[in-house]
């Protein structure tokens, strides 16, 4: 049970993000399995011989051949095999420390709830992963694989311990490692798609991190959807990094209430890159 100190504390972060949950509950609903079942695929000109069509063949049809293959899944259909995602948290010390002038700490713990609330009961279309990255290390676990919070409780406890980490962690920057391992790790597992989400406040000039750089590692595996979301910026660092990353792989998301559309448009982006 939770106290009403605590029940008041998740309440203020949840309220934020109750529309956007219910966003994103509908979007995570309308996502499409992406692998098809193995199956022949007939009236082909070209492959092995189908006996079902030889009759066809001899009057002068040449679409009498099939070959193995996967079906285009119907929207809807059944996805044997869950979509594996890990959110890449920045819980550095530049989070803590600058929240007081934008609120990008509490913005992304409010990200934190609608990621958890919104795939609460999607188990098996979705498996995800919450990591933070900061000057501590590239890959510090808040959820692990198939180990999702069960409750507001649960829930809470993860914003804590974000809250308290990015208070007390060393200074540095790995969110190139942290996107390296996130798309290494994604990938462990068979799964029907793969996404990695990192998250960042756009700090990177500071540690001579290039968006070139970040760009190549987004890039790093063609099996993996990779993305970085900046949620802070210094003036319009975080528009400058995103026009340098490759197309479709940065987006700036300065109020949480764009982060359902922003899904969307990476979800429809993949859907439509593997057609």
């Amino acid at each position: 049970d939770m106290s009403e100190y605590e029940a008041n504390k998740y309440e203020s972060y949840y309220i934020a993000v109750t529309q956007e949950i219910r966003q994103l509950r509908a979007i995570l609903e309308a996502a499409q399995a992406k692998e098809g079942e193995r199956v022949w695929l007939k009236r082909k000109q070209d492959g092995d011989l189908d006996d079902g069509r030889l009759v066809e063949g001899i009057t002068g049809d040449k679409d009498i051949y099939k070959t193995r293959g996967r079906e285009n899944p119907l929207q809807g259909g059944f996805q044997e095999k869950p979509k594996r995602m890990i959110f890449c948290m920045d819980i550095s010390g530049s989070m803590y420390r600058f929240n007081s002038q934008d609120r990008r700490l509490d913005r992304l713990l409010q990200v934190a709830v609608m990621i958890m609330e919104s795939l609460q009961g999607f188990e098996q279309k979705f498996s995800y992963s919450i990591v933070g990255h900061s000057g501590d290390g590239p890959d510090i676990p808040l959820v692990e694989f198939n180990q999702p919070p069960k409750n507001k409780k649960e829930r809470l406890k993860v914003l804590e311990r974000m809250i308290a980490h990015s208070q007390y962690c060393s200074s540095g920057d790995f969110t190139l490692l942290a996107t390296e391992l996130g798309i290494k790790n994604v990938t462990k597992e068979e799964a029907d798609d793969y996404f990695v989400f990192v998250f960042s406040d756009a700090n990177l000039e500071r540690y001579d991190i290039s968006p070139k750089q970040l760009g190549k590692e987004l890039l790093r595996n063609a099996r993996v959807n990779a993305y970085v979301i900046l949620i802070a910026s210094v003036a319009n660092e975080a528009e400058e990094i995103k026009s340098a990353l490759p197309l479709g792989k940065g987006y700036v998301c300065l109020d949480t209430a764009m982060l359902p559309q922003t899904f969307k448009q990476i979800f429809t982006a993949s859907a439509i890159a593997d057609n």
